[in-house]
């Protein structure tokens, strides 16, 4: 079977699943146009996920993915929490403010427990993507038993083997271009392994469908790596400017205005692409202490943004967007898909 038909898509298409940034509507939009669309939920509780779920539902018919996060969830570290509090107490002190004294585990690992299972069970969806790491085998089981398709990120070809392994259904291909969070397993390894790169290794050593995601902009790019063996791309950068995300006027208009990207751990703990803000440009110093883990990290970076909004800075925001944002076009999700299929015809 075809990945388009296992899929019930149109389009080898699919909306990167950007926590913080999609929405029904988005989703909807992608999916109606006959690719695939998604929700991140991994930022979510399991009523608003399903609210969002059931949002979309309303909206489309067509198959839409869901995605979770997969981390190896850790107890909190109060030593690491106090030194990242300390070293951030500056950027605090700017807004006449100080620090919170402690940091929260702001979100679960799907692994952690089965209420997002069982919210997958009850809502059903097309497909699940996970990220940073794989689910338990009985979890795998009980998503397939129910006809769920299951997707797990790789950046290198061991996690692909693994997930492969694992019995999932299909890896995406994530290279070192993609906007947001790096998948990798491991938050302290990572490979960096340009897209293009990753897609042949995995197709050569994998035989599992492989969707190839990182620095995908226009249709031609598309094709490109799809002509190296990828059977499907995934982009979220491209749809981050739509009218339809929930991304915020600061972050949509920094798309267009300062699209330089730097990967960086400061912001959640974990290695993340974005577009260069205080966070790159000044808070992530060489002789910094090592951040507080993620989640932890990121508990206090949502306090200093929301702080630093209050003042009119946007500058700590976390404005993921992959290497190629300069190339990005202001279009709404159903004109960028089909601009995309017209580009991927005749490149």
């Amino acid at each position: 079977m075809s990945l388009l038909n296992q899929l019930g898509i149109k389009h080898p298409i699919l909306l990167a699943p950007m926590a913080g940034v999609s929405t029904p509507e988005l989703a909807a939009e992608v999916s109606n146009q006959g690719a695939l669309g998604s929700l991140g939920l991994g930022a979510s509780s399991v009523e608003t996920a399903r609210q969002q779920i059931l949002a979309t539902q309303a909206l489309t018919d067509r198959p839409f993915q869901l995605n979770f996060f997969c981390h190896e969830s850790c107890p909190t570290d109060v030593e690491a929490n106090q030194n990242w509090i300390n070293y951030l107490k500056p950027e605090f002190e700017k807004f006449g403010a100080t620090p919170p004294t402690e940091l929260k585990c702001i979100y679960p690992s799907f692994k952690d427990n089965d209420d997002y299972l069982n919210l997958c069970l009850e809502t059903k969806p097309k497909a699940v993507s996970f990220h940073f790491g794989i689910p338990h085998s009985n979890q795998i089981k009980k998503l397939q038993d129910a006809g769920i398709i299951t997707m797990v990120s790789a950046t290198n070809l061991i996690e692909a083997k693994s997930i492969e392994a694992a019995g999932i259904d299909i890896i995406i291909a994530q290279g070192t271009e993609a906007g947001g969070h790096r998948g990798i397993f491991n938050a302290n390894i990572d490979g960096a392994i340009k897209t293009a790169d990753l897609v042949q290794l995995i197709k050569r050593h994998c035989s599992l469908p492989v969707i190839a995601a990182g620095g995908i902009m226009n249709g031609a790019q598309a094709k490109a790596v799809m002509k190296m063996g990828a059977d499907a791309v995934q982009l979220g950068t491209a749809f981050v400017q739509c009218k339809s995300s929930n991304a915020n006027i600061a972050y949509r208009q920094a798309l267009f205005d300062q699209p330089i990207t730097q990967i960086t751990a400061t912001i959640s703990g974990r290695p993340a692409r974005g577009l260069i803000n205080h966070w790159q440009a000044e808070i992530d110093q060489a002789n910094r202490p090592d951040s507080a883990p993620y989640p932890y990290a990121y508990d206090i970076a949502k306090q200093l943004n929301a702080l630093a909004l209050k003042n009119d800075d946007v500058g700590y925001g976390a404005f993921w967007a992959g290497s190629n944002v300069a190339q990005i076009r202001q279009l709404e999700a159903p004109d960028l898909i089909n601009q995309l299929v017209v580009e991927m015809n005749h490149a």
